[in-house]
């Protein structure tokens, strides 16, 4: 798949922001390079008059390239580098030397067009939540699977169903080659865009997505929980957390733990109604 890719010239204080807009228009990689932003985009859902709405109320000059499929590794190889969370697991390409000295957990991914390298705070910060639960031998649900990376994690925690879906149907390939390369053959992962469909229940559930689509599927993230089981949420800026809590509130949802990195928000919700 072609996808047009855009590279911004921002300050840190409005990157984050940026990629939550940008997001919200369909974007769905992004790479931080010093004092830029690359953000990816298929072709076909490239809007340039959005991209200039958003671009001109920051007062942000960007430029446009289309980089074609094939070329994707190249881009990717050339900025991925190892990812380590504490102790607890490291994430690295195939072609990266194994971790020394080895951390508990280690996933090996080939990320592709599909969002979640460990690099981004919302990741790495989901990560360290599933750090602190007991996985063995739970039911889990991924919902919005990106690369697969948190389903694979599960799975090597001793899940023993792990539910996967994303919107996207290169996700769901890039995921699939990545279970395979993980031996995480617990993970079952399809194509979807909504939860309407899934008659489940599961005792967690993990959510990495943005603002708009979390407040969306709330609902029906609660309804695929069991009673006391957790709901682990991101992709949450810090200006957004009031109406996420009040979404988890009004469907029984009580938060226990909140991590705050880079201006994003992870949050642990523990079902009680």
């Amino acid at each position: 798949m072609t996808h047009t890719a855009i590279t911004l010239t921002c300050t840190n204080e409005i990157k984050d922001i940026l990629i939550a807009e940008l997001s919200e228009i369909g974007f769905d990689g992004f790479e931080e390079q010093g004092a830029t932003l690359v953000a990816y985009i298929p072709a076909i859902n490239f809007d340039e008059e959005a991209v200039n709405t958003l671009t001109g109320a920051y007062d942000v000059a960007y430029t446009s390239k289309i980089v074609e499929q094939e070329n994707w590794n190249a881009v990717w190889e050339s900025n991925f580098q190892p990812v380590l969370v504490d102790n607890f697991c490291g994430i690295r390409a195939s072609f990266h030397a194994p971790f020394d000295p080895t951390p508990l957990h280690e996933v090996v991914i080939t990320p592709k067009m599909s969002f979640g390298t460990g690099h981004h705070a919302t990741t790495a910060s989901m990560i360290k939540l599933m750090q602190g639960i007991a996985f063995r031998g739970k039911k889990v649900f991924d919902f919005g699977t990106g690369t697969g990376i948190l389903a694979i994690l599960a799975a090597k925690m001793g899940a023993a169903v792990i539910d996967a879906i994303d919107i996207d149907t290169w996700s769901v390939e890039n995921t699939r080659e990545n279970i395979e390369n993980n031996g995480a053959l617990a993970v079952k992962v399809w194509q979807s865009d909504t939860l309407k469909n899934i008659r489940n229940t599961y005792h967690i559930v993990l959510a990495n997505i943005n603002r708009n689509i979390l407040l969306e599927f709330m609902a029906d993230m609660r309804r695929l929980l069991e009673r006391d089981g957790i709901l682990l949420l991101s992709g949450i800026l810090k200006e957004d957390e009031p109406a996420i809590l009040e979404a988890a509130r009004q469907h029984g949802l009580v938060l226990e733990t909140t991590l705050d990195k880079d201006n994003w928000l992870a949050m642990k919700l523990l079902a009680r109604k």
